[in-house]
């Protein structure tokens, strides 16, 4: 089990992060990777591109999914940061870059080849949230009582949606909702969805990034409900529990992202 806390003070507001992944109940590797960067207060890194979390799924049954998902959470950290670009553009680049560098690892090496991985990212500047993905983890968003979607699977299911061939409520119950149309490092050039505009971070939101793991067993409701009544720790522990108790048959990752209040107090 990986997990992981931080928080970090902006100006009247705290930003708490949690990670927590696990391979679940019958897995025998936890092919899921997860990360957060959180720089320090009035730091250059900070003001120009403040804290990002990276949910990565390395694809199931493929060869070297680990190292597929590790690999893209460590180059979107790695360009995020160092890229000049705004943080809209310098996502869009980390994942480009995340693609290419797995594509040509799984080409040079035989025992990786076709190794791939889905991604979401998000960056909280300030009070601007920028987001980017590609596969079917998800980014969600809590507000005011109710929990949004903020990302589409690129799944096979959801482009049936898309056409008006299947409704979302069936595409949740369809059987081959996991058969994905695109995913990092599995084609030498990809296009990630990302974010060209942010999105306003009101105080009270909470972001939810999740493996398939999860929300393929609890639902949006749930997980709203479950985000609203526990701090994010507590949050990421009882997701990954309930998801367990209903058989937690792939590895389990949640990243959740809290903008509170500026009265909050940080815990040592």
């Amino acid at each position: 089990m990986m997990q992981g806390t931080g928080a970090i003070q902006l100006s009247h507001m705290t930003l708490v992060v949690a990670l927590l992944s696990d391979v679940g109940c019958q897995r025998g590797v936890n092919e899921d990777s997860a990360l957060s960067e959180v720089p320090p207060a009035e730091t250059v890194e900070a003001e120009r591109k403040g804290t990002l979390v990276v949910v990565a799924d390395g694809l199931g049954g493929h060869a070297g999914g680990d190292v597929a998902s590790q690999m893209a959470a460590e180059v979107i950290r790695r360009v995020y940061y160092t890229s000049p670009s705004e943080p809209a553009e310098a996502l869009r680049e980390a994942f480009v870059e995340a693609n290419h560098l797995i594509w040509e690892t799984a080409r040079r090496r035989p025992l990786l080849r076709g190794m791939g991985t889905t991604c979401t990212a998000l960056a909280i500047r300030g009070w601007e949230a920028f987001a980017a993905h590609v596969g079917d983890t998800r980014l969600y968003l809590v507000r005011g009582g109710h929990i949004y979607q903020m990302t589409e699977d690129d799944s096979e299911v959801m482009e049936y949606v898309r056409q008006g061939r299947l409704s979302r409520e069936a595409a949740e119950r369809h059987p081959e909702k996991n058969i994905l149309l695109k995913a990092l490092g599995t084609k030498p050039t990809i296009t990630p969805s990302f974010w060209e505009h942010p999105l306003r971070v009101s105080a009270g939101d909470r972001f939810l990034l999740a493996s398939d793991g999860l929300h393929d067993l609890v639902t949006d409701g749930e997980i709203g409900a479950v985000l609203l009544d526990s701090p994010p720790d507590i949050a990421c522990q009882r997701l990954v529990e309930l998801a367990k108790v209903r058989g937690g048959h792939d590895n389990i990752t949640v990243g959740v992202v809290w903008a509170a209040g500026s009265e909050v107090c940080l815990s040592d």
